[in-house]
């Protein structure tokens, strides 16, 4: 028992300095995990798998894995029911789930490199500490979305490899079938996480003879194509179709030689000095512990396969490389042993050396990203409760005072809108949307007015850019003829508009004075909403 606890306080270390870091960014909770949020409130209320309650299903979600761990936390009450420590615990329990996946993170880490090293408590506080430091990594782990749980199965599956390989089983059947199993969370955790399917067979083929490699790969093929393929009947037989209706509204297109020249992105991010001297590092460790040679490469393997995907997947407008967490993980981890056992392996002149190279790689690193970290705190990306207080909840006002009992509302932010809005929520994007985003993934932007203006007919438009001049919703003379501006930024291209036939008597006059008053008062309110003050429960209904 006793051996345990420095592994255990080397993971409880690492996530703590992981939390600590998370803890600048407040009650942030991304916009996007909140569609997720409000599918999994429909799902136990027994409305079904839709975005609000009575609407058409549609996947607007692609991250069915974590979707599971959000129903269940709202069935055991942990989760959208009210506040937990005076914090709400739609912030709280996809938070803690975030930590938790990276302490599971640096579980995997240790369960690995324990069979090559007796400084595994080391490697393991070291690559907390690495993880802890990249703002990347710490932003999406906790901000509410499927990010450390795809971290976590790619974590757990590079381990099993590198055990595997260092133990010398490489070709047992269990290790195949717990391959093919952690493969198949990452694909239902994320769509491209289906590339790791790939990485057993890969590195079975390289550590085993081939014959011998025949079953176990097999099995984990297997392994993976039952469950997975069972969800894609399921989702065709439901939703109609074959992938996510988000990677339809994102325009995802298939790989091409073009996404090679992203590679340089996350480099860049992180800063040439230190990657070239991580890379140096790893380059000492294969050649001065030869006992890591054979492991590492099994560790490279879901490595790259995480490049390679990031690569793939359009850049997410967000930024802060939403798409990069498992690469950023499987690097850390990696640059944690090498330094840890190329130290033990030079002699003390040649230790100082490595120490000085290491730092001054380092110092223009760190600046550069406390910089972005606070950066991002001050002005986070898309905020789940700014949305909610703005579209949601003010959109609820405006049907208020015009005595409006059904109505809808159109607008490129839905999920705080979902959770707080009693209107029919019309997602300009598409990504809860299968015709929206059917038009706007061929591009037909004019088919998307007429769909607006002809058939879905919404009560209430809101548009911001970029989405204002990519749709053209405000340049559609359709607007002028059946819509009145409620409130309109300078440009008159952004704002809020009412449709006309929805008012009657003074409804626009009294709507346009609840405006005045309240959207000002909504808009100073910006600083709680982006640091994640906007009330201990998000329901339909609510006011400002």
């Amino acid at each position: 028992m006793a051996a345990r606890w420095p592994a255990v306080a080397a993971v409880a270390g690492g996530t703590a300095l992981i939390g600590l870091h998370g803890w600048s960014y407040g009650n942030w909770i991304n916009d996007d995990a909140a569609i997720t949020f409000a599918y999994a409130r429909d799902l136990v209320d027994g409305a079904g798998p839709v975005l609000q309650p009575g609407a058409e299903p549609v996947e607007g979600f692609s991250n069915p894995a974590w979707l599971v761990l959000l129903v269940l936390g709202k069935v055991l009450r942990l989760f959208d029911t009210g506040a937990i420590f005076g914090v709400p615990d739609y912030v709280l329990f996809p938070k803690a789930l975030g930590l938790l996946c990276c302490a599971g993170v640096l579980a995997a880490c240790h369960f690995a490199v324990s069979r090559v090293t007796r400084w595994a408590w080391l490697v393991t506080l070291f690559a907390g500490g690495l993880l802890a430091a990249i703002p990347s990594f710490v932003i999406w782990s906790l901000s509410g979305l499927e990010n450390p749980l795809y971290a976590l199965a790619v974590a757990w599956l590079a381990a099993l490899l590198f055990g595997a390989v260092a133990d010398g089983r490489v070709a047992a059947v269990r290790v195949g079938l717990a391959a093919g199993l952690l493969a198949v969370v990452a694909a239902l955790t994320r769509p491209d996480g289906a590339i790791f399917l790939v990485a057993y067979p890969v590195v079975a083929l390289v550590f085993a003879r081939r014959w011998r490699t025949l079953l176990p790969a097999g099995v984990s093929v297997l392994a993976f194509a039952v469950p997975y393929g069972a969800y894609l009947l399921w989702r065709h037989a439901e939703f109609g179709r074959w992938v996510p209706n988000t990677a339809v509204a994102k325009n995802q297109q298939p790989p091409s030689w073009s996404n090679a020249g992203r590679v340089v992105e996350p480099v860049e991010y992180l800063g040439w000095p230190v990657v070239l001297a991580g890379l140096v590092t790893v380059g000492l460790a294969f050649w001065l512990v030869p006992a890591l040679r054979r492991p590492l490469v099994a560790w490279l393997v879901p490595m790259v396969l995480a490049l390679a995907a990031y690569c793939v997947l359009n850049p997410e407008p967000g930024g802060e490389f939403r798409f990069a967490t498992p690469f950023w993980t499987l690097a850390a981890l990696v640059a944690a042993l090498a330094v840890v056992e190329v130290m033990r392996a030079l002699s003390v002149r040649w230790r100082a050396v490595l120490a000085v190279v290491l730092v001054a790689a380092a110092v223009p690193s760190a600046p550069a990203l406390a910089d972005s970290g606070r950066g991002f705190a001050s002005g986070p990306v898309v905020p789940l409760c700014q949305i909610a207080d703005r579209y949601g909840r003010l959109f609820n006002g405006y049907a208020d005072t015009i005595g409006l009992r059904q109505g809808s509302v159109l607008l490129p932010d839905v999920g705080g809108t979902a959770l707080t809005s009693r209107l029919r929520v019309v997602d300009s994007v598409g990504l809860a949307d299968a015709r929206i985003a059917d038009l706007v993934s061929t591009g037909d932007f004019q088919g998307l007015r007429d769909y607006v203006f002809d058939e879905v007919k919404p009560t209430f438009i809101h548009t911001h850019v970029p989405w204002t001049d990519l749709t053209g919703l405000t340049s559609d003379g359709r607007l002028a003829v059946e819509y009145a501006a409620v409130v309109l930024d300078r440009t008159g291209k952004n704002g809020d508009w009412v449709r006309l036939d929805a008012l009657d008597g003074d409804d626009l006059v009294n709507l346009r004075a609840y405006a005045r008053v309240t959207v000002p008062r909504v808009e100073a309110s910006r600083a709680a909403a982006v640091t994640g003050r906007c009330g201990d429960v998000l329901r339909p209904g609510q006011v400002p």
